[in-house]
């Protein structure tokens, strides 16, 4: 009979467990991009005055880092969404199948320029994505001539390209699950090697390497992992002028007093540049939302409804003031259909 008894307290303990995690959480978890951060913590703000739900808790982690969080699992201690300012890649998708979120929605949310930028107390820099693989890379073709890679030997942008300054190459840029890294290495960086024809053919005979070449960041110095959109950037820069940050347009359009963008391959960092495609660094942002949690956690569907409005990520939205660059008329109505229907990803 006591047997039964703690069996049956103990049953009782694990039911009211469940429910009570299963009532734990009367918020919306988001977590991801800090590049995303900013436009997502402004429609939260104006999702939690706006509505009778509460404000969803944002938390800037990098997209990879997010992802991440967001991939481990489904259930009320694992984030609901998660921003990013890339696409899902392959290996996340199938980490996120194998541990049970299977369902997967991805919202395209508008785009952004990848910029290189330096106090407006120095000149600004003008570069072509050449110049930036040259001065980044950790193994570079050899300055003497032949098809073979050596270490990076540039001290100075001028040993990159005469047309630049004799400055040291400083640049303070964000760590490796950064979205913005991963961009900027894809972007930037391997749009400067393919310049070379040599290492353009390596993609395809050595697709390794060819990767390899093209996104290794230098380790002597001359890039530092200083963090992303974040004030002490700002700090260091204009407490430097010689020194040239990485981040994305819209941290640069909040500190444009400050700081100004460098030209890349003949164009400067501009709204328009961005929305029209001349700006040769400019990469698309996203979130992912798990479909098992909308019917769970309140308030989900208002606030991707409040996302995906023309509000917010129209061409007059609020989000075009804080530098979001929006998507055509088209892309936007393509991503707010998938939203209504909760359409999820799928990925061979």
């Amino acid at each position: 009979m006591r047997k039964a008894i703690v069996l049956m307290v103990a049953v009782l303990f694990m039911v009211s467990s469940v429910a009570i995690a299963t009532a734990a959480r009367d918020y919306i978890n988001i977590v991801g991009s800090s590049t995303v951060y900013p436009f997502a913590t402004v429609v939260a703000e104006q999702f939690g005055k706006s509505t009778s739900f509460k404000t969803p808790k944002i938390e800037s982690t990098g997209s990879g880092g997010g992802l991440k969080l967001f991939c481990a699992g489904v259930g009320v201690e694992h984030p609901d969404i998660t921003n990013a300012s890339r696409a899902i890649k392959k290996s996340e998708y199938d980490t996120c199948m194998a541990n049970g979120v299977k369902e997967i929605i991805e919202v395209k949310i508008g785009y952004d320029g990848i910029v290189m930028a330096n106090s407006k107390k120095a000149a600004p820099l003008k570069l072509t994505r050449k110049d930036i693989f040259l001065a980044l890379a950790k193994d570079v073709p050899d300055p003497n001539g032949g098809e073979k890679l050596v270490s990076n030997p540039y001290k100075t942008w001028k040993d990159v390209n005469p047309e630049l300054p004799e400055k040291s190459i400083e640049v303070l840029g964000p760590p490796p699950t950064s979205g913005t890294r991963d961009a900027f290495v894809e972007l930037a960086m391997e749009g400067g090697a393919k310049t070379f024809p040599w290492i353009k053919a390596m993609s395809k005979t050595d697709k390794n390497k060819y990767k390899a070449t093209c996104h290794t960041v230098r380790e002597d110095g001359a890039y530092v992992e200083a963090g992303e959109n974040d004030n002490l950037i700002v700090q260091k820069l204009e407490a430097n002028p010689n020194a040239v940050g990485i981040f994305g347009f819209s941290f640069l359009d909040q500190n444009m007093d400050k700081l100004q963008g460098s030209f890349v391959d003949g164009v400067q960092p501009e709204f328009d540049a961005i929305a029209d495609g001349t700006y040769p660094v400019s990469r698309p942002l996203f979130f992912y939302v798990k479909k098992a949690h909308v019917d769970v956690i309140p308030g989900m569907k208002e606030y991707l409804n409040e996302f995906t409005s023309d509000k917010a990520w129209g061409p007059d939205g609020y989000l075009t003031e804080k530098g979001m660059i929006p998507m055509p008329d088209a892309e936007r109505t393509k991503f707010h259909t998938n939203v209504e229907k909760l359409q999820t990803l799928m990925m061979e």
